[in-house]
């Protein structure tokens, strides 16, 4: 009889604590107002462009830093909220509904080898062989392994493939966004290693961007999509390397501060390209 009553005992309590644990459907509400997030927001469609119409292009390609203040909103924030996800987390939950289709790196930057979620978190779990020494007498030597999970918080870069143009008909330099690619940054040997994940097509993504919510630290009542981020160009990044005969990037031809100032010169360039057009 005492077992009897000790098995109810513990039933009851795991039930109450199934209870406790359980998210309620009808939640209180939390805000101002019923907040619905983005779900019904679209991007703003492209400019139609012929052909006959661009009558100069460039290629360029760019990396944004997330350790950047201005760009914090793209690395935060690290628990996931009921509307608001960090970019990376964004991505990966839309690889993992079929609703984005990613690309291997390749060599050429060209998106031409796709991949899936599985193979993307598979690629990102290590497993390291190290010989440590246990901290007691005799203190011998003994082989182990370290496995290392995905970590989504290391993701702390994006890259951008970007073409700008010269539109003909509209008379105005513009841009189009052709694709991005997250960066993972890991330590190794005390060095820090940039590895990127993946390429997404920027065009075919445009749909998810527009429904993820992005902080506005001016004004939490206007609501901002990642789309509408990098339509309006609310990001800081550096060019790393735009199209040559070499197919190089900066750093291959040039380090340090040089490498900076051949940055700056060619995001000078694209300005003064369109300044030079007209006459004052």
């Amino acid at each position: 009889m005492k077992k009897f009553l000790i098995a109810l005992f513990v039933i009851g309590l795991a039930f109450a604590y199934t209870a406790e644990a359980q998210i309620v459907d009808d939640a209180p509400l939390d805000g101002l107002y019923e907040d619905e997030g983005l779900s019904e927001k679209v991007p703003v469609p492209y400019p139609y462009i012929r052909k006959a119409d661009v009558m100069w292009s460039k290629r360029i390609w760019r990396e944004i830093d997330f350790r950047q203040k201005f760009n914090q909103k793209f690395y935060f924030p690290i628990e996931t909220q009921a509307n608001w996800k960090s970019f990376i987390v964004v991505v990966l939950d839309a690889l993992k509904e079929g609703q984005l289709t990613a690309y291997d790196i390749s060599n050429t930057d060209e998106l031409l080898v796709p991949i899936t979620y599985n193979d993307i978190i598979g690629r990102q779990t290590d497993s390291i062989y190290q010989i440590m020494q246990r901290p007691y007498p005799p203190y011998e030597e003994y082989d182990t392994v370290i496995f290392t999970e995905f970590d989504h918080t290391k993701v702390m870069r994006l890259r951008i493939k970007e073409d700008w143009y010269f539109d003909n008909q509209r008379s105005q330099l513009m841009f189009r966004i052709q694709a991005i690619c997250p960066i993972m940054i890991k330590e190794r040997n005390g060095q820090e290693v940039t590895e990127p994940l993946f390429w997404l097509a920027y065009p075919q993504s445009r749909e998810v961007f527009a429904q993820a919510l992005v902080f506005n630290e001016f004004n939490s009542s206007a609501r901002l999509s990642y789309d509408e981020v990098f339509w309006k160009r609310l990001f800081d990044s550096y060019i790393y390397k735009e199209e040559n005969v070499f197919d190089r990037r900066i750093s291959q031809y040039a380090t340090g501060v040089d490498a900076l100032m051949e940055a700056d010169r060619i995001k000078t360039e694209l300005m003064d390209f369109e300044e030079n057009l007209w006459q004052y």
